[in-house]
């Protein structure tokens, strides 16, 4: 039972990072291990732009964050 729990507050705090759309602007935030290595391509799921995972980081932090859990 203890165990349950504690995967579900797991959950809860789960690391997101921040992504901003160079092209329309968009901005959104998605867990890191659902994005492509920062040096390879993602598309905006709003316009469609393909540009690098890096230059979707909202911050630095957040390009460090993708580095390290992505």
């Amino acid at each position: 039972m203890f165990l349950t729990s504690r995967v579900k507050e797991c959950d809860m705090d789960k690391t997101t990072v921040q992504l901003l759309c160079p092209e329309c602007a968009k901005d959104w935030q998605v867990s890191p291990d659902e994005l492509p290595a920062p040096a390879d391509m993602f598309h905006c799921p709003n316009c469609h732009a393909s540009h690098r995972t890096a230059e979707f980081m909202r911050t630095d932090r957040d390009l460090q964050t993708l580095k390290q859990l992505g």
